[in-house]
């Protein structure tokens, strides 16, 4: 896969890029206001199995992941592809920490850290209680370097290691604790740009969660934050992964395409793309550039609003 892509991509200029691309743009989706999108939608790359995970780094490469794959890619600005690890133990969420180090969860039952070339690995968490992880699915990196991660039941053994599906914390001194475990498979995670709420995506109901946060790795009492808008015939159908923007607006990936909401809850659009969206963060060199996986592809398009960066040095 990786010779056929170079053949085709290999050293083309971000303009050039678009243009040979250009007969797999989609129409261009209505903007909302003040965020966008700004032009349309590109198929980057595709005939993967099942993309998930994607995050940048500071100079605006993008790597996700394809689960079944067991691989992580990673993407330039310019749209070349190459593959970043061969080996992935079925990783899944990916984000940077403060080191730039790639952080991952890896639902064979970790969360590890490779170094920025690729060629370290090490493991920063694989076991709660003495027992090993469901399958870590998706994580987000506070200020102080602590983790916030999810564990639900998506690829995990039966009978659950865990017993339960929970969302745990990784202070930055190798502890684990269990903070929420009354939802139905949390998969997506998130913090607040100002790091006073983690907002959580349950897979199993519409309502997406929000907790104060009053110290980290330390949780208020849970509310619901918002409701996902359901396809027709069908109620209780839940979220994927998420992203935000430097306003707070919280963009979740569902069943009917990437529903946008404002910090308070309010719906403002749905962005919708040629496959269902599983994940979805910002990216590029200002950060302005949605990327999303969705099933067997890639897609990106341009946004008015940047997104927000965590994990800053």
């Amino acid at each position: 896969m990786r010779a056929r892509i170079f053949g085709c991509l290999g050293g083309l200029t971000a303009v050039w890029l678009v243009g040979v691309l250009s007969a797999a743009a989609q129409d261009e989706p209505k903007p909302i206001p003040g965020i966008g999108p700004v032009g349309r939608i590109v198929k980057l790359h595709g005939n993967f199995q099942f993309t998930e995970g994607p995050a940048a780094d500071r100079q605006g490469n993008v790597y996700f992941t394809d689960i079944p794959a067991e691989k992580i890619y990673k993407v330039t600005p310019r749209g070349e592809l190459s593959v970043f690890q061969d080996k992935s133990n079925h990783a899944n969420g990916l984000m940077f920490n403060q080191k730039g180090e790639l952080v991952a969860c890896e639902m064979d039952g970790q969360v590890v850290a490779y170094s920025a070339d690729g060629k370290s690995r090490r493991v920063l968490a694989s076991e709660y209680q003495g027992k090993r992880f469901n399958a870590p699915n998706d994580l987000v990196i506070d200020r102080t370097g602590g983790i916030y991660f999810t564990d639900p039941t998506f690829r995990a053994p039966m009978p659950l290691p865990q017993g339960k599906a929970a969302v745990y914390y990784l202070s930055p001194e190798g502890k684990v604790t269990r903070l929420i475990d009354d939802l139905p498979n949390p998969n997506g995670v998130i913090l607040s740009p100002d790091e006073k709420t983690l907002y959580v995506v349950p897979s199993g109901q519409a309502e997406m969660m929000a907790y104060p946060v009053e110290a980290p790795g330390k949780l208020g009492k849970g509310r619901v934050f918002c409701t996902l808008q359901q396809p027709e015939g069908r109620s209780g159908t839940g979220g994927d992964g998420l992203t935000v923007d430097v306003k707070g607006n919280l963009y979740i990936t569902s069943q009917l395409g990437i529903q946008v909401f404002d910090p308070n809850g309010k719906l403002l659009g749905i962005l919708k793309f040629p496959e269902q969206p599983a994940n979805v963060t910002f990216g590029g060199p200002d950060r302005k550039t949605l990327y999303v996986t969705a099933r067997t592809s890639l897609y990106s398009v341009p946004m008015e609003i940047a997104g927000h960066e965590f994990a800053k040095p």
